[in-house]
């Protein structure tokens, strides 16, 4: 599953084409993916201008003129793919910048300005809603979403609020959405092998020094994982369609049998497995 950086990285690599542009075209090719698609979806979408792109959590918004939002989530394999915005606009004679329909294409947003922006998703995991935009924060997608960790709002104190006199392991509290927004299974095990913390002790025992570790390392993790184009595992590939680079530089995810590369640890990456997924971190420095 994309998280944060790499729904950011898609995020910023749309808005060349889609922010401030209108949607000149909006071909929806089935009722569904995961779950049913909006009503009209095509036909509201035509024509509407994207006033805003941002993001909030692991969603893509896409605020429109019409009062209407666009939610996008990409789901285990949705793909967002930018095609012919590098061609001069001629009308009628951009077509040949974008390449044929694929067999999994299921929404394509012809731009104004030419680019053409595709919705690709094989196994329909992926989700879109529209809705006001004023109400937007209500929708059960967002509602309960906790404070981004790339926000204001996030750092030691609300951390430390957060995590008081919880006993649940502090990796899996990370993962909580209602705790902190965006954070998923590779970027958690980054930070906490950054920070020192061992991914199963209870987050209520976390010291304050290592939660104000914990609370930059995390920042630091996912902005050097935006910059990198977040990690291209599986299905995940970047607007453009080119491959995130982050995975290159895990010190710890994925990285079983490795020798620690914290300065000064002889310690070795181990896996466990918590709530059904792999934790990677070295029991010498991470204890």
């Amino acid at each position: 599953m994309p998280e944060l950086p790499e729904v950011e990285t898609v995020r910023r690599g749309l808005v060349p084409a889609m922010e401030r542009k209108r949607i000149l075209q909006a071909d929806v090719r089935r009722p569904d993916l995961r779950w049913p698609l909006p009503e009209r979806m095509a036909e509201r979408l035509t024509g509407a201008r994207v006033e805003r792109l941002r993001r909030r959590s692991k969603y893509i918004l896409a605020d429109l003129d019409t009062g209407e939002t666009l939610i996008i989530h990409l789901g285990m394999s949705g793909r967002m793919t930018v095609s012919g915005l590098a061609e001069a606009y001629v009308p009628g004679e951009f077509h040949h910048a974008h390449p044929l329909t694929l067999k999994h294409d299921h929404v394509v947003f012809d731009m104004e300005g030419g680019a053409r922006v595709t919705f690709n998703d094989a196994r329909r995991f992926g989700a879109m809603d529209l809705i006001d935009t004023a109400r937007a924060e209500e929708h059960p997608l967002l509602a309960a979403l906790g404070p981004e960790p790339l926000g204001n709002a996030f750092n030691a104190d609300l951390l430390a609020a957060r995590l008081k006199g919880r006993k649940g392991p502090i990796k899996a509290l990370l993962l909580d959405q209602k705790l902190v927004a965006g954070l998923g299974n590779i970027y958690v095990c980054e930070a906490l092998h950054r920070a020192g913390i061992h991914p199963e002790r209870a987050g209520g025992r976390v010291g304050r020094a290592r939660i104000e570790l914990l609370a930059v390392t995390i920042r630091q993790v996912l902005q050097e994982a935006i910059e990198a184009g977040g990690s291209s595992l599986r299905d995940y590939r970047q607007a453009d369609g080119e491959l995130g680079y982050f995975q290159h530089t895990f010190r710890a995810y994925d990285c079983e049998g490795a020798p620690c590369p914290t300065a000064g640890c002889d310690g070795t990456i181990r896996r466990i497995v918590q709530g059904g997924r792999s934790t990677y971190f070295c029991p010498r420095c991470q204890r």
